[in-house]
This record gives C-alpha cells, structure tokens and sequence, in this order.
C-alpha cells in the first residue's frame, strides 16, 4: 500500500480490527469450528480498497477466507489478506479445499494474519506454506484481541474444555431471588435484552437442574430476527429430576437440549425425557456427590461445544469456579432491594475468589438499562 509506514500500519491495524469484528459476528454459530472474519483489500487508483469480506458461516463452512475469496473473485489477485486466525492448511474429512490453497490460487500477494492456530494440523503450517509460496506473511497483529475472540477454540484444543462465562444476576442487597417465592424479576428490561443477545454468541446455555425446576424456562433468544441463534441448552442434572411436562422438554424436538446425569441416575425418567427429544449423556460423580463438573465439561468439547454461558445458579456458579472452569464471571446488580430473606447470587467462596487478584482480575464495569455489570475475568 502507498503512504508512509505510519500510515500503512495504521490501514492494518484498521482492516484487522474489521476482520476480527467480522469473527464476533459468526460467534455460537460455528462450532466445532471457530468463527474467522477475513478481508480482502486491493489498492484501486491508490487507495486501498475492501474487495472481499466474510466470516464462517454456520455449522463450520465456508471458512472466512473462502468467503472473501469468492466476493473479491479476480480482484484478489494481489490483495492483502487481512485475517483473525491462521488460514487452514489441511484437507478435512469433509473434502472442503484448504483456505492456504485458495489463497494461493487466487494470487493474493501478502497475508497479515491475527494469531496462529493452536490445532495441531496447522500451528504454524498454514504461514509456513505461503511463506514458501512467496507470500508475504506477517503474524501476530492485534493477538490478545484475536485470543479473546478464539478463546473458546484455543482452550477446547488445549485442554479439551469448553470456555465458560457464568452469569448471575442479583438484587441490590445481593439475592438472586426470594426463598420460598414465586420467580422474581431481578434485572430490568435492557439487561434482559443483553444477556438474549450473549445466548446467540454462545454454543450453549447451562443452568443446574435447581433453576430448571425452580423457574420452568425456556432458555432461547427471545429478541426480534434472532430466534434462529438459541444455541444448545443444557442442563445439569445429577439424578434426573427434570419432567418431560417442562418448557425444555417440550421445545426440545425445535432446540437441542441436552441433559448431563450421573452414571448412577435412574433410567425411568431417561425414557420420558428421551422421548420428548431430549438427549440425556451420563458422567461420574465428584467428591461432593455431584457431577463431575470437569468431566461434563470435556464431554461438551468432545460434541464440538467450544462456548458455554452458564445462568445456572449460584451454586455451579461456584462450583466452576473453584474447579478452574469458569474463564469470566458476569454479576449484574439491579438498584432495587429483595427487601426479604433470599438466596444469595454470590456465595462466599465465590466472593473470595473474584476478590483475589491472582485469581480473577476485574475487567471492566458497565452499566445496561438500570443495572451495573462487573466483568471479572480469570487470571491463567
């Protein structure tokens, strides 16, 4: 591109940012895949100029670039490539044509890529190729940006777990809900409206069996034009207590939902729930008698679940958290009191534990409608 470095650099960073704003968009819509924004740009009368733009499409297919590629068709040929994660290198067992390849064929000349891809097939492989090909190749623009976007995929191929935000809302005196009551409205209308647009952004919402039973919900995406992104609901049920007369059980043959039970579980209600849709998998037991959090987690990942948000309690909240699971903890607080005896929507041992700074570090705090959100983020 013309102009002095500074400027160059500037139009990099500019047309990165467009690609990993693009990679937010596909978001709980991809998985097993991660979800990749990529841009095209070609310098037209000189300027540059976007010739081609796009994200994973749903499911994992077509790739980002592949998208790109074939919006720019002969106006790629020597663009740069701006990407938010490596460019695959490997023919998958779908047979789709490596994105390295396309970019090769199609005589893009330069390649500025966000981070690398930690999957084993590529981890390098994708740039090395170009990089013989005599594309230029530059890595690493606007990583941590492009890390926290691909966080999920990144832990998923590391550790073979899910990446998981746990939310909670709570009163002004610190109470999810009443004890003994009927479901309360704790968070106001705009922050409702938020969290249904986090659930199109995720693979999967999880709740414990307690809030299924407690407040009947339906766990989709209420928000106009977005019912289509009600990502996997799954609930955790120790001794399957859920019914098949419930509003997850009912909607289940329109929304995968899953049920994770111990091994020991009865298997009576496994045949009503089945029945309804509903698909029950089964893990051990943890020392406190119930699931083995760790264990349903790595089985989420091993169906493809790279994105979990949790509204499930105060107590698996907890429980993430203290196992090491929970990547970022959401508390909303409403202006408004319980007034009244309630459950509590921070317990202690999660108090102490968003409290210590070489556990969890305070990201940012935001208002939404009348409620104040902390953003905590776990430290490792």
């Amino acid at each position: 591109m013309t102009g002095p470095p500074g400027d160059a650099a500037s139009l990099d960073i500019r047309f990165m940012q467009h690609a990993l704003a693009l990679s937010r968009r596909g978001l709980g819509s991809t998985w097993p895949n991660p979800s990749v924004g990529a841009v095209l740009v070609r310098e037209i009368g000189g300027a540059p100029v976007i010739v081609g733009r796009g994200f994973t499409q749903p499911g994992g297919r077509p790739h980002g670039e592949a998208q790109a590629l074939a919006q720019a068709g002969p106006m790629a040929a020597g663009a740069t490539l701006y990407v938010a994660l490596e460019p695959c290198a490997y023919r998958s067992v779908r047979g789709g044509v490596p994105c390295v390849e396309r970019t090769l064929a199609a005589g893009v000349r330069r390649v500025v890529s966000a981070v690398e891809d930690p999957n084993p097939r590529i981890a390098g492989l994708g740039h090395a190729l170009l990089r013989t090909a005599g594309v230029r190749v530059e890595a690493g623009l606007l990583a941590s940006e492009a890390e926290t976007i691909h966080r999920g995929h990144f832990r998923r191929v590391r550790e073979g777990l899910p990446t998981v935000t746990f939310k909670i809302a709570r009163t002004a005196d610190g109470y999810a809900g009443g004890v003994g009551r009927s479901r309360i409205a704790v968070s106001c209308p705009e922050a409702t409206a938020w969290v249904h647009l986090q659930r199109s952004h995720f693979d999967a919402i999880m709740i414990g069996v307690d809030t299924a039973l407690a407040d009947d919900p339906q766990l989709t995406v209420r928000l106009p034009g977005l019912s289509h992104r009600s990502p996997v609901r799954i609930v955790l049920d120790t001794r399957l207590r859920m019914r098949a007369d419930m509003q997850l059980a009912v909607t289940a043959r329109s929304t995968p939902t899953w049920i994770i039970a111990a091994e020991d579980a009865p298997a009576e209600p496994e045949r009503a729930l089945t029945t309804a849709g509903i698909e029950v998998m089964r893990v051990g037991r943890g020392a406190d008698g119930h699931l083995d959090l760790h264990e349903a987690m790595a089985l989420m990942a091993t169906r493809g679940i790279t994105r979990v948000f949790s509204e499930g309690g105060p107590r698996v909240g907890e429980a993430l958290a203290l196992q090491g699971l929970a990547d970022e903890v959401i508390v909303s607080t409403s202006p408004a009191p319980l007034g009244a005896e309630g459950i509590l929507a921070v317990r202690p041992a999660l108090a102490a534990l968003l409290a210590d700074a070489a556990r969890y570090r305070l990201a940012r705090v935001e208002t939404i409608g009348h409620d104040q959100f902390s953003f905590h983020e776990r430290i490792g």
